[in-house]
């Protein structure tokens, strides 16, 4: 497809036109372009809430596209070197559901490295897909998990011969690669198909001196956040098909679970930012990794903080790293993340992607600027200076390598329990317990409970980390299988 093609934003021009044509609403929305909610209008706009319909034959329809919502998910597939592209509105959570429910059936293997988003686990929840857990190598000092080492996936592939499908975070939330092209050729070496989460990877596919990304290794199904580095609206993401799979059958699964409803913001979204992408992605990229080296050189030039870049790179659990991630170190200060988190926003009013037990993630992306960044670095060196203290007896292991006894669908449907949380080891949890963001579990369905997994909550809950996924949201009890 021609370059001069991918100028095109065929969702928004259909949008336009209907606007124009001033067309008398005797369908849903209920608020009938705003009329019926004077509030919504003065928060959202005349223009916006103008646009808020449902499908019709010339916007087309999300759940079968015939006309301009088929030609943006061509102009989509193009843009990053797909076979197909599908324009989701559930997030990326939706398309990686998909991408699972698309290879896994109750009792299928699956090989993917524990520090999956929840949506995977959810996903198993769903279909009854077996997990085979690949530990991810571990940075001891920062306390994170890295990417996958051929050698353990090499392995699972091997003692897992019936396997249908190796799962791969490219790259990871902290922006570490796992070698993506090399687990591709041993798992199609074997029949199995290759699903990439790349909520994290949008700008792999229009930036130099980026990671490779899923479409490029030759990955089967690859799940893009467009709304997280790639500029469209929350909620707003891509899934990307490559050669042999069937986009008919994808299609239907998609449908399975994503509204009938699609939102016409979300989907316009999708294609100017697209089309902003196509058009100017490799500028805009390359300006953010100028911007994330520049911030990782001043922070590192305060002292006691460590905003860790392309050196951490070892060719194997870190195959590569995402420059644009600016990621940072804290416990040297004598802080959790997650504490220099909640002081950033009470005291500095900047607000950071997310805290950890060691790590802040100041997302930055295309809409970022230099007077910012530099706001960030004075406030950090600021923090240090009002609130440095002795680090000792600070919690720093991040990943728990969990005791996996059921597969996750079983435990979730079992009989269950609610007890305390101190009076659980030993016990099988039947639901999630997490950090949000990013979203990772700490205990999934079909898990030992231990005293590491306990102690790990009640840090975390101290520390103040936005724990979620218990149906006490107090978390202070858990459910676990009757008896087990």
């Amino acid at each position: 497809m021609e370059r001069s093609l991918q100028k095109r934003a065929p969702i928004y021009e259909a949008l336009e036109r209907f606007r124009r044509n001033r067309v008398v609403p005797f369908d849903v929305p209920g608020h009938k372009h705003g009329r019926g909610n004077p509030e919504l209008v003065e928060l959202l706009g005349e223009r916006c809430v103008s646009i808020d319909v449902n499908s019709m034959k010339p916007l087309d329809n999300l759940c079968h596209p015939v006309s301009v919502i088929k030609e943006a998910e061509e102009l989509a597939a193009d843009a990053f070197g797909a076979e197909h592209a599908f324009l989701m509105v559930g997030g990326t959570t939706s398309a990686v559901q998909t991408m699972i429910l698309s290879c896994c059936k109750k009792g299928d293997k699956i090989i993917l490295p524990r520090n999956v988003h929840r949506s995977a686990i959810n996903a198993m929840v769903l279909c009854g897909a077996k997990p085979i857990y690949v530990n991810p190598d571990v940075d001891q000092r920062l306390g994170i998990s890295l990417g996958m080492k051929r050698a353990d996936v090499e392995r699972a592939i091997e003692e897992n011969p019936d396997a249908v499908a190796v799962f791969v975070n490219n790259p990871t939330y902290y922006g570490v690669c796992s070698d993506l092209r090399a687990i591709v050729k041993m798992a199609h070496e074997k029949g199995m198909k290759v699903l990439a989460d790349e909520a994290h990877g949008t700008h792999f596919y229009f930036g130099n001196n980026l990671p490779v990304s899923a479409m490029a290794a030759g990955a089967d199904i690859a799940s893009v956040s467009m709304h997280k580095s790639g500029g469209s609206l929350t909620q707003s993401s891509f899934l990307l098909t490559g050669k042999g799979m069937h986009p008919g059958y994808i299609r239907q699964i998609i449908n399975l679970t994503q509204t009938t409803s699609g939102s016409y913001l979300l989907l316009s979204s999708l294609d100017i930012s697209r089309r902003n992408l196509a058009l100017r992605g490799e500028e805009s990229f390359k300006m953010v990794t100028e911007l994330a080296e520049y911030a990782r050189k001043e922070i590192n030039q305060i002292g006691d903080y460590y905003a860790f870049g392309r050196e951490m790179v070892n060719g194997d659990s870190i195959f590569d790293f995402d420059p644009t991630k600016l990621s940072i170190h804290t416990l040297d200060i004598g802080l959790a993340g997650i504490e220099v988190y909640d002081i950033l926003r009470d005291e500095y009013d900047i607000q950071i992607e997310f805290g950890d037990l060691g790590n802040i993630l100041a997302y930055l992306s295309i809409g970022d600027r230099k007077r910012e960044v530099e706001r960030l670095v004075t406030a950090l060196a600021d923090l240090k200076r009002r609130y440095k203290k002795d680090k000792t007896g600070m919690l720093t292991q991040e990943y728990i390598a969990p005791k996996v006894v059921m597969t996750p669908q079983d435990s979730f449907y079992a009989e269950k329990e609610s007890l305390p949380l101190k009076e659980t080891k030993g016990r099988i949890c039947s639901e999630f317990v997490m950090c949000y963001p990013p979203g990772i579990p700490v205990l999934a369905p079909g898990e030992e409970i231990t005293d590491e997994i306990i102690d790990y909550i009640v840090y975390a809950k101290e520390k103040g980390c936005s724990m979620t996924g218990p149906e006490d949201e107090r978390i202070e009890r858990l459910n676990v299988l009757t008896g087990r």
